[in-house]
Parts: C-alpha cells; sequence; structure tokens
C-alpha cells in the first residue's frame, strides 16, 4: 500500500519547470489567460459574420484571409525572434492582439456593425500570431533547464487543452447570453493582463550579434533543418499526419451518417480530451531518452485510431477512437516539441520555430481540403478511414526513410550533447557573473564603512 502513491505520482504531470523558472510561470499564467480571451473573440467572430450576412461563404472566407498572413509572417517571424530580444515580440504582439480586440469591441458597439473590419482584424490577428508564436516556440529552451524540455512541453499542452477544452463552452455561452461586444470587452480585458504578465518576464536578447531578418536568414534555418535528418523527420510525420488524417471539416456528415447529429459537439471534443487524459497522465515521458520513438508511435496512433473512427458505425465507439486519436497527437507532440528544443542551435531556434508554423498551418488546411474532396467521391467513412490508413502507411515509409529519428537518443546525440553543454555553461556564467556583482557590493560597503 505504501509504494501507491509514489506510483500514481510517477504518472501525474512533472511539475519541475513551474518549480524552478519564474519565466515559465509567468508564460504559462500569462498564455492561459491569453487562450481564454482569444476563445471569446475566436467564437464570437466567425458568429458576429454569420449575423451579419447569414451566408456560410462569408464565415468560411475568415479561413482564407487568415492562411497568407499566418504563413508569412510565420516564417518572417522566426527571423525576427533571432534578431532581436524575443521578450519584446511578445509584448508587443500582445499588445497589438489587444489593441486588435478594442477594434472588434468598438465595432460591435456601432447601431450598425460593419462587416469588413471584421476580415481586416481576422488577417492582423493572425499576422501577430505568425509573429509571435516563434518567439514564444524558442524562449522556451532558454528559461527551462535542460532536462526539463519534455514535462514544460507537457504543462504547456495542458494549458492549451484546458483553454480549448473551456475556453469555447465558456465563451458560447457568453456570446449567446451577453452578446458580441461582451465577448470582445472580455477579450481586452484578457489581453490587457496578458501584457502585465510579458512586463514581468526576463529581457531575452539574441545569444548573438544577429543580423537584420531576412530571406538568406530565412533560407539559413531552412538548409539547417534540412541537413538534420531527426529534425526533417518531426516535419515530414507531422505533415504526413495533418494531410492524410485531420478529417474534421467533414465531421457534421459523419455524424449524419450514423445518424447521430447530437453527437458533433462531442466529436470536436473528443481528440483534446484525449490530449488532456495523456497531459495528465505524462509523468512518465519525462524518463524517456529516445523522443524519436514518441513522434513515430504517437503519429502511427493517430493514424490508426482515425482509421478505426472511420470504419466502426457504432457512435460512442467513434468518440472513443477520436480521443485516441488525440492522445497520440499529444504524445508525438511532445516528442516533437523535445527534440526541437533539445537540438536546434539558440540563434537558429526563431527561424526553426517559423517552419514549424507553416507546417502546423498548412497541414490542417490541406488535410481539410484532402478529407472534403475524398468524402465527395468516395463517401465520409471512406473518406476518413483511408486517410487513417495512408497516415500510418506515410509514417511506415517516412520512418523507414529517416531511421535517424527513430534511433535519436538525447543521452548520446551530438546536437542534443551539445545543446546541453552550452545551456550549462550559460548557467555556470550567469551564476559566476551574479557572484562577482555580489561580492564586488560587498567591497562597496566594506569600503564605506
Amino acid at each position: 500500500m505504501s509504494d501507491e502513491p509514489g506510483r500514481f505520482a510517477a504518472i501525474l504531470p512533472d511539475l519541475s519547470p513551474w518549480r524552478s523558472s519564474r519565466d515559465f510561470r509567468l508564460l504559462w499564467i500569462q498564455g492561459l489567460v491569453t487562450y481564454f480571451g482569444s476563445f471569446m473573440a475566436m467564437i464570437a467572430l466567425p458568429l458576429q459574420i454569420k449575423d451579419l450576412t447569414e451566408s456560410p461563404l462569408a464565415v468560411g472566407a475568415m479561413g482564407a484571409v487568415e492562411l497568407i498572413p499566418l504563413i508569412v509572417f510565420g516564417l518572417y517571424g522566426g527571423a525576427l525572434a533571432d534578431a532581436v530580444d524575443r521578450r519584446k515580440v511578445i509584448l508587443l504582439t500582445e499588445a497589438g492582439l489587444g489593441v486588435l480586440a478594442v477594434i472588434l469591441f468598438v465595432n460591435a458597439l456601432l447601431p450598425s456593425p460593419m462587416l469588413w473590419p471584421l476580415y481586416v482584424v481576422a488577417a492582423c490577428v493572425s499576422a501577430l500570431a505568425g509573429l509571435q508564436r516563434p518567439a514564444l516556440d524558442s524562449l522556451l529552451a532558454r528559461i527551462v533547464p535542460h532536462d526539463q524540455l519534455t514535462a514544460a512541453a507537457a504543462l504547456n499542452a495542458l494549458r492549451w487543452q484546458i483553454g480549448a477544452i473551456a475556453g469555447p463552452a465558456l465563451a458560447g455561452l457568453v456570446v449567446a447570453y451577453a452578446g458580441h461586444a461582451t465577448a470582445y470587452a472580455v477579450t481586452v480585458v484578457g489581453f490587457t493582463a496578458s501584457v502585465l504578465l510579458c512586463l514581468r518576464l526576463t529581457p531575452a536578447p539574441p545569444a548573438h550579434e544577429a543580423e537584420k531578418p531576412s530571406l538568406r536568414g530565412i533560407a539559413e534555418g531552412a538548409r539547417y533543418a534540412w541537413s538534420r535528418p531527426v529534425l526533417l523527420g518531426t516535419y515530414a510525420i507531422d505533415l504526413a499526419a495533418m494531410i492524410f488524417a485531420f478529417p474534421n471539416t467533414i465531421f457534421p456528415f459523419l455524424a449524419d451518417d450514423l445518424d447521430a447529429e447530437w453527437s458533433l459537439g462531442l466529436m470536436y471534443a473528443a481528440g483534446s480530451i484525449g490530449s488532456l487524459a495523456l497531459s495528465l497522465t505524462s509523468g512518465w515521458t519525462t524518463r524517456v531518452r529516445r523522443h524519436g520513438l514518441l513522434v513515430v508511435f504517437g503519429a502511427a496512433s493517430w493514424g490508426l485510431a482515425i482509421t478505426a473512427a472511420g470504419w466502426f458505425g457504432n457512435v460512442w465507439l467513434v468518440l472513443v477512437c477520436l480521443a485516441f486519436a488525440g492522445a497520440g497527437d499529444m504524445l508525438s507532440g511532445l516528442g516533437r516539441s523535445t527534440i526541437w528544443n533539445q537540438t536546434i542551435p539558440d540563434e537558429l531556434r526563431g527561424r526553426l520555430a517559423g517552419i514549424e508554423v507553416l507546417s502546423y498551418s498548412v497541414g490542417p488546411q490541406l488535410g481539410q481540403v484532402r478529407a472534403g474532396a475524398m468524402a465527395g467521391w468516395t463517401g465520409t467513412r471512406t473518406a476518413i478511414w483511408s486517410g487513417g490508413a495512408a497516415c500510418v502507411a506515410a509514417v511506415a515509409l517516412l520512418t523507414a526513410a529517416l531511421p535517424r529519428l527513430v534511433s535519436y537518443d538525447a543521452d548520446t546525440d551530438p546536437d542534443a550533447l551539445a545543446r546541453k553543454a552550452a545551456r550549462e555553461a550559460a548557467d555556470a556564467g550567469a551564476k559566476a557573473s551574479g557572484a562577482v556583482a555580489r561580492e564586488a557590493g560587498t567591497t562597496d560597503v566594506v569600503e564605506t564603512a
């Protein structure tokens, strides 16, 4: 009986990053606040376009205006994060998102709210998000100890899942009962609190005398990724999983096929619930050293679960499969995040994060196009299970083509060891500088006395 609490604690999320890093705590709380505020606008904005136009095409056009700014500014934001203070990028983009929320709030208060500002704000939000994400992602390895990066990724995922599950539910209630303007007001308050938290972050200047952001710098990051089979494998497997097995856009048709229209909301939530379950039991992942295996097994599990979801005719089994798919995606994501943060040099981390934004944005978009086109040709359930099977096959082929990904070991990989040594040297230098400063202060006090 005495061993049971220890075994239970071993599977709970590892809170070491929370305890060891003040900046991680600030960013975690800031991110949670931002998620809730962002989901208010994310739900209210398409609903307001629907109320103004009653046109599904007009609502769908919002996705079109968001994609290009996300890609372009995501790549530029990666180069920017390597060239300037990352804290400043995060702070200014967060303030910019708050200003855009104010614009939405003011427009919603007008007697006749205008439509065109909604599209302009949507495009600007996408651009600012593209600028900000590389700075946020590339900051993690600097503020969290090297051996706590997997735990930090799990805690960040847990934060996102809390926001993804509770945020839309709360936003839907606010919009339904208090209106669009109230939802936008909550968004403004959220971004205001977030900016105040960002002001308390430690400055994060570039680790070297960086060049100004340029196409040449972006190309340098792409060449580095291409020269590292392990990194290349993480990008390729993520793209394959999203392109072949991301059927969210045809969930309404799946619910109709299963004669369970009531299940649509649960279908969209099931993946997040599965991801949350894995995050809450992620303590064991901090002891894993072969993170490439997490990427491969997680992506393959995602594909198998999506295959089963398209094959089964019972709606409850489908929902269970979608939850397992979310857990697989979470597992793969933990492996990818750990490998990126353990192996990428600090001076390139922003640009590589920008490339990750590209895969993050393009993969699901192409996946939705594939799923919709395939469903029109073969039927909804066939489009889902065949996409899952194609995902598994693609993961198998990529694993065979890039064996370095599977053999990756954090304790022996040269890039991981080099980054660990660089981090330890930086920490030792910071401690030595602090000791010298304290000694100088003591000497000054003695001499004054």
